[in-house]
């Protein structure tokens, strides 16, 4: 069998369960095993004496070793599996933890419902748990903007990417992948502390993401109701995100529901001044994130009805 159907295994496992907290409260998850590897790491290498260079030298060692050790862990893995059915069912439930459907629509229903219901306060906080920027500062149309930026980015690099890369290259590429975003999300920032070290993992996390990034958008564009306004302002705003790969999966949920979205923001006490992608649309309402997670859903059934199309045709 193909690595296409355990990743569809997988899919369908973390829809089902998602991850028990039961079982998070007794082992944990491995992003945040992860998450105390790259800690460990930061801590270790990442000296504040140290000259830029010298940092940005142990920030590549830094992201290499976490690469290396979780795709070479998981290829170890793999490696012992029995050949068939079995091998392809045991890497799918492998593969679980590391598909996150489930997690991304409960965490961005937790800001819909609240807001839907006129509870801004409610909605801030669960918002604040999937978003960067203050959420104090954001009305409810800020807020609204905030949680579909959240899912259609994350879609991508939280569900689509590593998909991608668990049908490219199976366990050890789905592994390697989330410990690229982990790397990314963690380091990754144009921080004074992290601005040198994590220079390396940010740009490795843009090149693993810049394939996954456009197919989320075009993904987006073909469930949605309007695929021509959702294609149309992925090629006209994609390149004018911040980001080279948010910016595509973004546009296309803009598109797609007829609001703006990125804009300005405030992270802390700072003010970003970024581009707005489908201006001149109106900020999403209440109504339009619930209908984000509407899209979501079609999205999520036309991924499983891909792969499942891979996996079948590559057996036959």
């Amino acid at each position: 069998m193909t690595f296409a159907a355990a990743m569809l295994l997988a899919m369908a496992i973390d829809v089902a369960l998602g991850w028990p907290n039961a079982l998070f409260g007794r082992i944990g998850h491995p992003v945040t095993w992860l998450g105390r590897l790259i800690a460990a790491l930061d801590g270790v290498l990442n000296r504040a004496a140290a000259p830029g260079w010298q940092r940005r030298v142990l920030g590549v060692l830094a992201a290499l070793l976490t690469i290396g050790l979780s795709g070479g862990l998981a290829w170890g893995v793999q490696s012992l599996l029995p050949p068939g059915w079995a091998r392809t069912l045991l890497i799918g439930v492998l593969a679980w933890p590391l598909i996150a459907v489930r997690s991304m629509y409960q965490h961005v229903e937790a800001v819909a419902k609240p807001l839907s219901q006129g509870d801004l306060d409610a909605a801030r906080h669960a918002v604040s748990m999937i978003v960067g920027r203050d959420p104090s500062q954001l009305d409810s149309a800020g807020v609204a903007r905030a949680a579909t930026e959240s899912l259609a980015e994350n879609t991508g690099d939280g569900i689509v990417a590593p998909l991608v890369w668990g049908v490219v290259a199976g366990l050890p590429g789905l592994a390697a992948y989330k410990a690229i975003n982990t790397l990314d999300s963690m380091i990754g920032h144009r921080t004074p502390r992290h601005e040198a070290f994590g220079w390396a993992s940010a740009r490795i996390d843009d090149v693993a993401n810049w394939v996954p990034a456009r197919l989320t958008g075009l993904i987006f564009a073909l469930a949605s109701s309007a695929p021509r306004a959702a294609l149309r302002c992925m090629r006209r705003d994609a390149r004018h995100h911040r980001s080279p790969n948010a910016g595509w999966p973004e546009a296309a949920m803009a598109g797609a529901l007829g609001v703006r979205l990125s804009g300005p923001r405030i992270y802390g006490d700072r003010i970003a001044r970024e581009p707005w992608v489908n201006a001149g649309a109106p900020d999403p309402t209440p109504a339009d994130l619930t209908r984000a997670l509407a899209l979501y859903r079609r999205a999520m059934f036309g991924i499983a009805v891909l792969l499942a199309a891979i996996a079948w045709g590559l057996e036959w």
